[in-house]
Protein backbone atom coordinates (compact mmCIF):
# COMPACT_ATOMS: atom_id res chain seq x y z
CA UNK A 1 0.00 0.00 0.00
CA UNK A 2 1.26 3.47 -0.90
CA UNK A 3 1.37 5.51 2.32
CA UNK A 4 3.46 8.45 1.08
CA UNK A 5 1.96 11.79 2.13
CA UNK A 6 -0.71 12.92 -0.31
CA UNK A 7 -1.31 16.66 -0.22
CA UNK A 8 -5.01 17.59 -0.45
CA UNK A 9 -5.39 21.35 -0.89
CA UNK A 10 -8.98 22.50 -0.33
CA UNK A 11 -9.85 25.93 -1.71
CA UNK A 12 -12.24 27.81 0.59
CA UNK A 13 -13.62 31.35 0.48
CA UNK A 14 -16.33 33.47 2.09
CA UNK A 15 -19.71 31.82 1.66
CA UNK A 16 -18.30 28.35 1.02
CA UNK A 17 -20.73 25.52 1.78
CA UNK A 18 -19.49 23.94 4.99
CA UNK A 19 -20.56 20.40 4.09
CA UNK A 20 -18.74 20.59 0.75
CA UNK A 21 -15.58 21.07 2.79
CA UNK A 22 -16.29 18.88 5.80
CA UNK A 23 -17.69 15.82 3.99
CA UNK A 24 -14.68 15.03 1.78
CA UNK A 25 -12.23 16.11 4.51
CA UNK A 26 -13.83 13.61 6.90
CA UNK A 27 -13.43 10.85 4.32
CA UNK A 28 -9.72 11.60 3.89
CA UNK A 29 -9.19 11.88 7.66
CA UNK A 30 -10.96 8.58 8.24
CA UNK A 31 -8.86 6.96 5.51
CA UNK A 32 -5.74 7.92 7.47
CA UNK A 33 -6.97 5.73 10.32
CA UNK A 34 -6.76 2.75 7.96
CA UNK A 35 -3.29 3.46 6.65
CA UNK A 36 -3.68 6.24 4.10
CA UNK A 37 -1.44 9.29 4.24
CA UNK A 38 -3.57 12.31 3.33
CA UNK A 39 -2.41 15.73 4.49
CA UNK A 40 -5.29 18.19 4.34
CA UNK A 41 -4.62 21.90 3.90
CA UNK A 42 -7.26 24.62 3.83
CA UNK A 43 -6.27 27.46 1.53
CA UNK A 44 -7.98 30.75 0.67
CA UNK A 45 -7.23 33.10 -2.22
CA UNK A 46 -5.31 35.63 -0.06
CA UNK A 47 -4.54 33.49 2.98
CA UNK A 48 -7.17 35.12 5.21
CA UNK A 49 -9.62 33.12 7.31
CA UNK A 50 -13.08 32.79 5.75
CA UNK A 51 -16.68 32.48 6.89
CA UNK A 52 -18.81 29.59 5.70
CA UNK A 53 -22.41 29.72 4.49
CA UNK A 54 -23.50 28.86 8.04
CA UNK A 55 -21.53 31.71 9.57
CA UNK A 56 -18.85 29.37 10.94
CA UNK A 57 -15.38 30.89 10.88
CA UNK A 58 -12.86 28.68 9.07
CA UNK A 59 -9.18 29.04 9.92
CA UNK A 60 -7.00 28.42 6.87
CA UNK A 61 -3.43 27.18 6.60
CA UNK A 62 -2.39 29.86 4.14
CA UNK A 63 -2.84 31.35 0.70
CA UNK A 64 -3.21 29.41 -2.51
CA UNK A 65 0.13 28.68 -4.13
CA UNK A 66 1.56 26.50 -6.87
CA UNK A 67 4.50 25.51 -4.65
CA UNK A 68 4.47 22.90 -3.36
CA UNK A 69 2.18 21.30 -5.89
CA UNK A 70 -0.90 19.61 -4.39
CA UNK A 71 -1.58 16.01 -5.28
CA UNK A 72 -5.29 16.82 -5.15
CA UNK A 73 -6.82 20.28 -5.47
CA UNK A 74 -10.40 20.26 -4.18
CA UNK A 75 -12.67 23.26 -4.81
CA UNK A 76 -15.69 23.40 -2.52
CA UNK A 77 -18.99 24.88 -3.68
CA UNK A 78 -21.21 27.76 -2.63
CA UNK A 79 -24.79 28.91 -3.11
CA UNK A 80 -23.44 32.24 -4.34
CA UNK A 81 -21.87 31.53 -7.70
CA UNK A 82 -24.65 29.85 -9.58
CA UNK A 83 -26.47 33.17 -8.96
CA UNK A 84 -23.60 35.58 -9.57
CA UNK A 85 -20.41 35.58 -11.66
CA UNK A 86 -17.31 34.05 -10.09
CA UNK A 87 -14.85 36.84 -9.12
CA UNK A 88 -11.62 36.91 -11.07
CA UNK A 89 -9.43 36.48 -7.98
CA UNK A 90 -11.33 33.33 -7.00
CA UNK A 91 -11.04 31.87 -10.50
CA UNK A 92 -7.31 32.68 -10.43
CA UNK A 93 -7.01 30.97 -7.03
CA UNK A 94 -8.27 27.75 -8.61
CA UNK A 95 -6.31 28.11 -11.82
CA UNK A 96 -2.88 28.56 -10.18
CA UNK A 97 -2.61 25.29 -8.22
CA UNK A 98 -4.66 23.39 -10.81
CA UNK A 99 -1.84 23.88 -13.31
CA UNK A 100 0.47 21.71 -11.20
CA UNK A 101 -1.97 19.49 -9.27
CA UNK A 102 -2.10 15.75 -9.84
CA UNK A 103 -5.89 15.95 -10.06
CA UNK A 104 -8.50 18.69 -9.78
CA UNK A 105 -11.79 18.07 -7.97
CA UNK A 106 -14.91 20.18 -7.48
CA UNK A 107 -17.73 19.55 -5.05
CA UNK A 108 -21.24 20.57 -6.09
CA UNK A 109 -21.24 24.17 -7.34
CA UNK A 110 -17.46 24.33 -7.07
CA UNK A 111 -17.76 23.36 -10.75
CA UNK A 112 -18.70 26.97 -11.47
CA UNK A 113 -15.31 28.08 -10.15
CA UNK A 114 -13.53 25.50 -12.28
CA UNK A 115 -15.55 26.65 -15.29
CA UNK A 116 -14.68 30.31 -14.64
CA UNK A 117 -11.02 29.31 -14.48
CA UNK A 118 -11.28 27.56 -17.85
CA UNK A 119 -10.62 24.19 -16.24
CA UNK A 120 -13.75 22.51 -17.63
CA UNK A 121 -13.39 23.62 -21.24
CA UNK A 122 -14.02 20.66 -23.53
CA UNK A 123 -14.60 18.32 -20.59
CA UNK A 124 -17.49 16.27 -19.22
CA UNK A 125 -18.71 17.58 -15.88
CA UNK A 126 -21.59 17.62 -13.42
CA UNK A 127 -22.93 19.75 -10.57
CA UNK A 128 -26.12 19.95 -8.51
CA UNK A 129 -29.14 19.05 -10.67
CA UNK A 130 -30.86 22.36 -9.88
CA UNK A 131 -28.11 24.43 -11.51
CA UNK A 132 -26.80 22.03 -14.16
CA UNK A 133 -28.43 24.06 -16.93
CA UNK A 134 -26.76 27.25 -15.67
CA UNK A 135 -23.38 25.53 -15.72
CA UNK A 136 -23.97 24.49 -19.31
CA UNK A 137 -24.80 28.11 -20.19
CA UNK A 138 -21.67 29.46 -18.54
CA UNK A 139 -19.44 26.75 -19.97
CA UNK A 140 -20.79 26.06 -23.45
CA UNK A 141 -17.83 23.84 -24.33
CA UNK A 142 -18.56 21.56 -21.34
CA UNK A 143 -20.66 18.44 -21.69
CA UNK A 144 -22.73 18.74 -18.52
CA UNK A 145 -24.22 15.47 -17.23
CA UNK A 146 -26.99 16.53 -14.83
CA UNK A 147 -27.86 13.02 -13.61
CA UNK A 148 -24.35 11.92 -12.62
CA UNK A 149 -23.34 11.63 -8.96
CA UNK A 150 -19.79 12.39 -10.05
CA UNK A 151 -17.89 12.55 -13.32
CA UNK A 152 -14.24 11.87 -14.09
CA UNK A 153 -12.70 13.32 -17.24
CA UNK A 154 -8.99 12.62 -17.25
CA UNK A 155 -7.59 14.14 -14.06
CA UNK A 156 -10.61 16.41 -13.55
CA UNK A 157 -13.40 15.28 -11.25
CA UNK A 158 -16.73 16.99 -10.58
CA UNK A 159 -19.54 15.93 -8.27
CA UNK A 160 -23.21 16.57 -7.70
CA UNK A 161 -24.77 18.33 -4.73
CA UNK A 162 -23.39 18.44 -1.18
CA UNK A 163 -23.30 14.82 0.08
CA UNK A 164 -22.13 13.63 -3.36
CA UNK A 165 -18.78 15.05 -2.27
CA UNK A 166 -18.55 12.10 0.10
CA UNK A 167 -19.24 9.69 -2.78
CA UNK A 168 -16.49 11.30 -4.84
CA UNK A 169 -14.00 11.39 -1.95
CA UNK A 170 -14.56 7.67 -1.40
CA UNK A 171 -13.94 7.07 -5.10
CA UNK A 172 -10.66 8.98 -4.82
CA UNK A 173 -9.63 6.95 -1.79
CA UNK A 174 -10.42 3.76 -3.70
CA UNK A 175 -8.38 5.03 -6.65
CA UNK A 176 -5.43 5.73 -4.34
CA UNK A 177 -5.60 2.77 -1.98
CA UNK A 178 -7.96 0.17 -3.40
CA UNK A 179 -11.50 -0.97 -2.62
CA UNK A 180 -10.77 -2.68 0.70
CA UNK A 181 -9.54 0.47 2.43
CA UNK A 182 -12.31 2.55 0.85
CA UNK A 183 -14.86 0.01 2.07
CA UNK A 184 -13.47 0.28 5.60
CA UNK A 185 -13.90 4.05 5.43
CA UNK A 186 -17.47 3.73 4.13
CA UNK A 187 -18.38 1.36 6.95
CA UNK A 188 -16.82 3.62 9.56
CA UNK A 189 -18.77 6.61 8.26
CA UNK A 190 -21.99 4.57 7.86
CA UNK A 191 -22.29 5.37 4.15
CA UNK A 192 -22.35 3.28 1.01
CA UNK A 193 -19.37 2.86 -1.27
CA UNK A 194 -21.53 4.09 -4.14
CA UNK A 195 -25.22 4.89 -4.09
CA UNK A 196 -27.58 3.33 -6.61
CA UNK A 197 -29.02 5.56 -9.31
CA UNK A 198 -28.24 9.11 -10.30
CA UNK A 199 -29.34 12.60 -9.27
CA UNK A 200 -32.73 12.24 -10.95
CA UNK A 201 -34.04 10.25 -7.99
CA UNK A 202 -33.47 13.33 -5.81
CA UNK A 203 -34.85 15.96 -8.19
CA UNK A 204 -38.26 17.49 -7.76
CA UNK A 205 -41.01 16.27 -10.10
CA UNK A 206 -42.58 18.31 -12.90
CA UNK A 207 -39.53 20.48 -13.34
CA UNK A 208 -39.41 23.23 -15.91
CA UNK A 209 -41.87 25.91 -17.07
CA UNK A 210 -45.31 24.94 -18.38
CA UNK A 211 -45.75 24.69 -22.15
CA UNK A 212 -46.12 28.05 -23.90
CA UNK A 213 -48.76 26.70 -26.25
CA UNK A 214 -52.33 26.70 -24.88
CA UNK A 215 -52.92 23.44 -26.75
CA UNK A 216 -50.06 21.71 -24.98
CA UNK A 217 -51.15 23.10 -21.60
CA UNK A 218 -54.55 21.51 -22.27
CA UNK A 219 -52.84 18.16 -22.80
CA UNK A 220 -51.06 18.51 -19.46
CA UNK A 221 -54.40 19.11 -17.74
CA UNK A 222 -56.10 16.24 -19.56
CA UNK A 223 -53.39 13.66 -18.82
CA UNK A 224 -53.05 14.70 -15.17
CA UNK A 225 -56.81 14.54 -14.66
CA UNK A 226 -57.09 11.09 -16.26
CA UNK A 227 -53.62 9.52 -16.51
CA UNK A 228 -55.02 6.12 -17.45
CA UNK A 229 -56.99 7.39 -20.43
CA UNK A 230 -56.22 6.98 -24.10
CA UNK A 231 -53.49 9.54 -24.73
CA UNK A 232 -52.14 8.16 -27.96
CA UNK A 233 -50.88 10.60 -30.57
CA UNK A 234 -54.01 10.13 -32.68
CA UNK A 235 -56.38 10.67 -29.75
CA UNK A 236 -54.54 13.79 -28.55
CA UNK A 237 -54.55 15.25 -32.05
CA UNK A 238 -58.28 14.53 -32.41
CA UNK A 239 -59.01 16.21 -29.07
CA UNK A 240 -57.14 19.33 -30.16
CA UNK A 241 -58.56 19.19 -33.70
CA UNK A 242 -55.15 19.23 -35.37
CA UNK A 243 -53.08 16.84 -37.42
CA UNK A 244 -50.71 14.42 -35.73
CA UNK A 245 -47.85 15.99 -37.70
CA UNK A 246 -48.66 19.48 -36.41
CA UNK A 247 -49.02 18.24 -32.82
CA UNK A 248 -45.70 16.42 -33.02
CA UNK A 249 -44.05 19.60 -34.31
CA UNK A 250 -45.58 21.63 -31.44
CA UNK A 251 -44.10 19.24 -28.90
CA UNK A 252 -40.71 19.31 -30.56
CA UNK A 253 -40.57 23.11 -30.83
CA UNK A 254 -42.05 23.93 -27.41
CA UNK A 255 -40.82 21.09 -25.20
CA UNK A 256 -38.07 19.33 -27.19
CA UNK A 257 -39.80 15.99 -26.75
CA UNK A 258 -42.46 13.78 -28.30
CA UNK A 259 -46.13 13.50 -27.26
CA UNK A 260 -45.62 9.92 -26.09
CA UNK A 261 -42.58 10.79 -23.98
CA UNK A 262 -44.38 13.81 -22.48
CA UNK A 263 -47.34 11.66 -21.41
CA UNK A 264 -44.88 9.14 -19.98
CA UNK A 265 -43.15 11.90 -17.99
CA UNK A 266 -46.44 13.05 -16.47
CA UNK A 267 -47.29 9.49 -15.47
CA UNK A 268 -43.80 9.03 -14.06
CA UNK A 269 -44.08 12.15 -11.89
CA UNK A 270 -47.51 11.05 -10.67
CA UNK A 271 -46.14 7.60 -9.83
CA UNK A 272 -43.29 9.11 -7.81
CA UNK A 273 -45.74 11.25 -5.85
CA UNK A 274 -47.94 8.21 -5.15
CA UNK A 275 -44.96 6.16 -3.97
CA UNK A 276 -43.94 9.06 -1.70
CA UNK A 277 -47.46 8.96 -0.23
CA UNK A 278 -47.07 5.27 0.63
CA UNK A 279 -49.03 3.54 -2.14
CA UNK A 280 -47.73 0.15 -3.24
CA UNK A 281 -45.81 0.04 -6.48
CA UNK A 282 -48.61 -1.90 -8.20
CA UNK A 283 -51.24 0.57 -7.00
CA UNK A 284 -49.07 3.54 -8.00
CA UNK A 285 -48.67 2.10 -11.50
CA UNK A 286 -52.44 1.77 -11.88
CA UNK A 287 -53.29 5.22 -10.49
CA UNK A 288 -50.57 6.89 -12.55
CA UNK A 289 -51.97 5.39 -15.74
CA UNK A 290 -49.26 2.89 -16.64
CA UNK A 291 -50.55 -0.15 -18.54
CA UNK A 292 -48.81 -2.43 -16.03
CA UNK A 293 -46.34 -2.46 -13.17
CA UNK A 294 -43.72 -3.79 -15.57
CA UNK A 295 -44.09 -0.80 -17.87
CA UNK A 296 -43.65 1.54 -14.89
CA UNK A 297 -40.63 -0.42 -13.71
CA UNK A 298 -38.96 -0.02 -17.10
CA UNK A 299 -39.48 3.75 -16.97
CA UNK A 300 -37.99 3.96 -13.46
CA UNK A 301 -35.02 1.85 -14.56
CA UNK A 302 -34.40 4.11 -17.55
CA UNK A 303 -34.83 7.42 -15.70
CA UNK A 304 -33.46 6.66 -12.23
CA UNK A 305 -31.52 3.41 -12.64
CA UNK A 306 -33.45 1.94 -9.70
CA UNK A 307 -36.75 0.08 -9.31
CA UNK A 308 -39.96 1.70 -7.98
CA UNK A 309 -39.58 -0.33 -4.77
CA UNK A 310 -36.01 0.85 -4.28
CA UNK A 311 -37.09 4.45 -4.90
CA UNK A 312 -39.83 4.14 -2.28
CA UNK A 313 -37.47 2.66 0.31
CA UNK A 314 -35.14 5.64 -0.12
CA UNK A 315 -37.71 8.43 0.01
CA UNK A 316 -40.87 7.37 1.79
CA UNK A 317 -39.52 7.89 5.32
CA UNK A 318 -36.31 8.37 7.28
CA UNK A 319 -37.44 5.78 9.85
CA UNK A 320 -36.58 2.09 9.59
CA UNK A 321 -38.90 -0.78 10.37
CA UNK A 322 -38.81 -1.35 14.12
CA UNK A 323 -37.68 2.17 14.97
CA UNK A 324 -39.25 3.65 18.09
CA UNK A 325 -41.79 6.43 17.84
CA UNK A 326 -40.69 10.03 18.50
CA UNK A 327 -40.62 10.72 22.24
CA UNK A 328 -39.69 7.14 23.10
CA UNK A 329 -36.19 5.75 23.13
CA UNK A 330 -33.68 7.24 20.70
CA UNK A 331 -34.18 5.99 17.18
CA UNK A 332 -31.92 3.11 16.33
CA UNK A 333 -30.12 3.69 13.06
CA UNK A 334 -28.90 0.68 11.11
CA UNK A 335 -25.30 0.36 9.94
CA UNK A 336 -24.90 -1.10 6.43
CA UNK A 337 -23.32 -4.49 7.01
CA UNK A 338 -21.81 -4.60 3.55
CA UNK A 339 -21.93 -1.27 1.70
CA UNK A 340 -22.62 -2.19 -1.89
CA UNK A 341 -21.56 -1.16 -5.33
CA UNK A 342 -23.88 0.49 -7.83
CA UNK A 343 -26.71 -1.85 -8.65
CA UNK A 344 -27.51 -0.12 -11.95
Amino acid sequence: MNTAPHRVAILVYDGVTLLDLAGPAEVFKEANRFGAGYRIMLLSPAGADVTSNLGVRIAVDGAVSADPAPDTLLVAGSDIYPRTPVPGDLADAARLPAAVAGRVVSICTGAFILAAAGLLDGKRATTHWQVAHELAVRCPTCRVEPDAIYVRDGTTYTSAGVTAGIDLALALVEEDHGPDLARDVARALVVYMQRAGGQSQFSAPLQGPPPRSPALREITDVVTANPGGDHSLGELARRLNMSTRHLTRLFRDDLSTTPARYVENIRFDLARALLDQGHSATRAATLAGFPSYESMRRVFARKLAISPAAYQRRFRTTRRAGDTEPGQEATRRGVPATPGRRLG
